[in-house]
């Protein structure tokens, strides 16, 4: 591995929530499972596998008409639907019937990552803490709530109500200002290598990525974001101490 410089002295910790905190691909995965069954559609694809990536495709296509300022969060949330059923002329109302169904079975399949709060209660003392989502903030103060970690960031903020979505430089920045921080003294911990990683590094945040499952290339090049895997090595790459450091109260 490529030596890193030194840490700037690092207050705050910004984190991404899907796929950071929140297994958000098993959830995904299971919920649309149990969804597809329920409605009576895994008989329209070879097996499930090729359902569930289908609606990857298209989650992922949708997303990024949100990010880029060309749907709202409802419209694409809408249109991911119209289009996995190829049924365009399904009014709005429709729509979110079904997906409604959908999130029922989503919800019932919510987890941390196992590794999340272990490394939460190792920065307790020693950070502060906030979570910047490209997503809506209706949904992720619900999906902290109930998975029992919401009182842990002092500040949550949403895309969606930015009207900035990351990788762009002032979601992040509008993230450290909420804190009454500089980004160099902010870490962000993300799971996408250039949303989330490439993005927070060019915004001038010490970029942490997370490479939960090891596919992606973005390496470890000196002076661009740290590659942590698993989310246990935080903590040090941080270079904490746990009996130092910033108070855990918020401001």
């Amino acid at each position: 591995m490529t030596s890193q410089p030194a840490l700037p002295e690092i207050r705050a910790v910004l984190w991404d929530v899907d796929d950071t905190l929140f297994d958000y691909t098993t959830a995904d995965r299971a919920g649309m499972r149990a969804h597809l069954l329920a409605e009576r559609l895994l008989e329209r694809y070879g097996d499930a596998e090729e359902a569930l990536a289908h609606w990857r495709r298209i989650t992922d296509e949708q997303w990024a008409r949100f990010a880029a300022g060309e749907a709202t969060f409802e419209e694409q949330r809408r249109d991911r639907v119209r289009v996995f059923l190829g049924r365009p002329e399904l009014t709005d109302a429709e729509a979110e019937e079904w997906f409604g169904r959908y999130l029922r079975h989503y919800e019932a399949a919510w987890a941390l990552f196992p590794d999340v709060l272990p490394v939460l209660d190792a920065l307790a003392a020693s950070h502060r803490h906030a979570v910047l989502s490209n997503s809506n903030l209706r949904v992720q103060e619900h999906k902290l709530t109930v998975l029992g970690v919401r009182d842990r960031f002092e500040v949550l903020l949403c895309a969606a109500e930015l009207g900035v979505s990351k990788p762009a430089a002032a979601a992040f920045h509008a993230a450290c200002e909420a804190l009454e921080l500089p980004p160099h003294q902010v870490a962000y911990v993300g799971d996408h290598p250039e949303i989330d990683g490439r993005g927070a590094h060019e915004a001038g945040l010490l970029s942490i990525w997370i490479d939960r499952d090891g596919v992606h290339t973005l390496g470890d090049a000196e002076g661009g974001p740290r590659r942590i895997s698993p989310l246990a090595e935080l903590p040090a790459t941080l270079g904490t101490d746990s009996r130092f450091g910033a108070p855990s109260t918020f401001r």
